[in-house]
């Protein structure tokens, strides 16, 4: 299953042909052509898994999108610019965009830096969502310490198996985002997600029973029927 891209223009006939070459390798593109549609795409859209975001856009550039963007996802993100853009490019990149391609653009480079990107996503994980220290996250009572590998539960470590503490962490991360069993597995494992509703079920009752204090009512991970889960914001 290949990835969602969101593409964000505002010039809407390099949209639809970056659409294309990107459609043509199997992908599910999104398009947006302002920075302000490019945020409203990420908060409905949690399976996007990398963005092409143009520099020099009305209403919201995309500086100012990428910024709003990392404070709840950490996905890839592929700066566009002009040559004549350069201070705004390095500006991104240091706000939090992972890499940055030049107009006009050839479509193989494109392609290119999007693999590479897709890559690296997905064979080094996720990367920690923003936080003060840079390693630890919290979320109400609940604390991930991702330099440690450690989970506090209110100022008590709970023993979680590498693959229960990979979920948490995904779900932290991106709390308050809704996602499917197949994209928690996916996203977890690494690999296809057959069967994989079950699998994921069974982990997220065992991670219940550890980090909840009533499991049959829970505080953090929450069931969006016909839907999936997600980590309640606290």
């Amino acid at each position: 299953m290949k990835e969602t891209i969101l593409v964000c223009d505002d010039d809407k006939e390099i949209a639809s042909a970056v659409d294309i070459y990107l459609t043509a390798e199997g992908y599910t593109v999104l398009q947006a052509h302002d920075g302000l549609e490019a945020i409203q795409a990420v908060e409905s859209h949690p399976e996007i898994q990398l963005i092409l975001m143009d520099i020099m856009m009305p209403r919201l550039d995309g500086v100012r999108a990428t910024m709003k963007v990392r404070e709840s996802r950490n996905v890839p993100i592929i700066m566009l610019s002009a040559k004549s853009e350069d201070n705004d490019k390095i500006l991104g990149l240091n706000i939090g965009a992972d890499d940055y391609i030049t107009k006009p653009f050839n479509p193989m480079e494109l392609i290119a830096r999007v693999k590479s990107q897709l890559r690296r996503f997905h064979n080094f994980g996720i990367s920690p969502a923003p936080s003060d220290n840079g390693e630890k996250m919290v979320n109400g009572g609940l604390e991930l310490d991702d330099g440690a590998k450690r989970v506090m539960v209110d100022g008590q470590e709970v023993s979680l198996t590498p693959v229960e503490y990979k979920i948490v962490k995904y779900l932290l991360e991106n709390r308050g985002l809704v996602f499917s069993s197949s994209q928690i597995y996916e996203s977890v494992w690494n690999e296809p997600s057959y069967g994989a509703d079950n699998i994921v079920a069974v982990h997220i009752r065992h991670i219940r029973e550890k980090i909840e204090i009533n499991p049959k009512d829970p505080r953090y991970i929450k069931v969006i029927w016909g839907h999936g889960y997600k980590m309640e914001k606290l």
